[in-house]
């Protein structure tokens, strides 16, 4: 049986709205840590005008792998192994950038990572879209939100839930600017940056 996410079903419907108006031109995207598959298979179908390339960490790889090889799109590349902390990353450039339910997973290292692999990776103006749960001002966006973070850090201590002002100053680090901030389902947020 294929690796199942039902959060994945959950929310993807609510990110493709969100995305289809951010990925308007042909391009590559790069995702970072596919997980099951879902998300790539799900918004590669029905943005056909991109290049879908998924990745994961190599110890996470084979979660998507059978899924997307059924689905026999196209437009999605064979997934990659990529762990965001190694210097080398296996694709040199990309036109846009997603990541879902990725940075509460990751230690706050491996997100400061992700941000300056994809700083060196994309282009002037390029999108990276960032789907999950943040706080704001330090404080949670709703009890669910809190009982979930508590189940994180019981799982590995640098499991959490990211600080938006912490992300900002990173944004500014690694020359991302937030451009848009949407609400979605489940008390998530998809965050637009930019690359300055």
């Amino acid at each position: 049986m294929k690796p199942y996410s039902q959060a994945c079903e959950n929310n993807k419907q609510s990110i493709l709205e969100c995305v289809r108006e951010v990925f308007v031109e042909p391009g590559l995207v790069l995702e970072i840590g596919s997980g099951t598959g879902q998300h790539a298979e799900f918004l590669a179908a029905r943005l056909p005008h991109l290049q879908w390339q998924p990745t994961d960490h190599p110890s996470a790889l084979d979660g998507c792998e059978e899924r997307l090889r059924e689905a026999g799109l196209a437009n999605i590349l064979p997934p990659l192994a990529l762990d965001v902390a190694a210097n080398d990353w296996p694709l040199a450039a990309a036109d846009a950038a997603f990541s879902a339910n990725t940075a509460h997973i990751m230690g706050w290292p491996e997100v400061q990572a992700m941000f300056l692999g994809l700083a060196a990776a994309l282009p002037f103006g390029a999108p990276f879209c960032l789907y999950g749960p943040f706080n704001y001002a330090g404080n949670f966006t709703s009890d669910s939100n809190r009982v979930f973070d508590e189940q994180l850090r019981s799982r590995a201590p640098h499991m959490g839930i990211k600080d938006i002002e912490d992300l900002l100053d990173l944004g500014a680090l690694a020359d991302f600017m937030l451009d848009a901030d949407h609400a979605m389902p489940a008390n998530n947020r998809l965050l637009v940056w930019r690359k300055t």
